[in-house]
């Protein structure tokens, strides 16, 4: 794999892959420790009626060798109702601190329960319990009456105050999703705002089809 300097977006011909880069600039966000969750992104579904919804979720993996992008999330929750109605997303990664933006499209599929199960082992107790306790995005009368469901399944599983791990298995109603890209957008910032702009798309018969955009 080439070892793209930061200006490589400015030279012709551009890469053939745009996941490796992609993939960089996520690590790099990392590194730089100036973006409290770089991995951060805006995740646009459509849903049966045809409105559009946005919302932020965290990225868990780009997959580089099939071109994908997997997400995790309650699979009753009003995005996972969309994407069973239309299963199409659109994400984009915006690293501020480094002036890069990244934006991924295409269809969706779940994950299999053995990749949800192993990423769900691996989130932090509360978390796990919190899966299991809310109801995402469904009316609840008050805070209190969330801390009681919350109590209430700590309890179910033997979960304990202080406790830092246990053996609670992943709710069914909850896992990963995975984007198979079929657009994949790359903007750098640059001086006079004629940044540099690509999008890939990809081949029916495999690997992207590149071209320059205009900022």
């Amino acid at each position: 794999m080439r070892d793209w300097p930061d200006a490589w977006l400015s030279e012709d011909p551009l890469p053939s892959d745009p996941f490796p880069i992609a993939q960089r600039w996520l690590d790099e966000g990392f590194a730089a420790r100036a973006q409290k969750n770089p991995h951060a992104i805006a995740l646009a579904t459509v849903d049966e009626a045809g409105r559009p919804e946005v919302r932020m979720v965290l990225c868990k993996a780009l997959e580089p060798e099939t071109g994908s992008l997997v997400f995790y999330t309650n699979k009753r929750s009003p995005k996972g109702a969309a994407l069973r109605t239309h299963a199409h997303a659109a994400a984009v990664f915006h690293f501020d601190p480094q002036d890069r933006q990244v934006r991924i499209s295409g269809p969706v599929a779940e994950v299999s329960d053995a990749e949800s199960d192993a990423y769900f082992a691996t989130r932090p107790l509360d978390s796990r319990v919190g899966a299991w306790a809310s109801a995402q995005s469904e009316p609840i009368a008050s805070r209190a009456e969330l801390e009681t469901l919350y109590a209430r399944v700590a309890g179910h599983f033997g979960v304990r105050e202080g406790d830092t791990d246990a053996a609670l298995p992943r709710p069914p109603h909850w896992g990963g999703y995975r984007i198979r890209a079929e657009r994949v957008e790359l903007w750098r910032s640059r001086p006079g705002r004629l940044h540099d702009r690509a999008l890939w798309v990809r081949e029916p018969a495999g690997g992207w089809r590149a071209q320059r955009l205009q900022p």
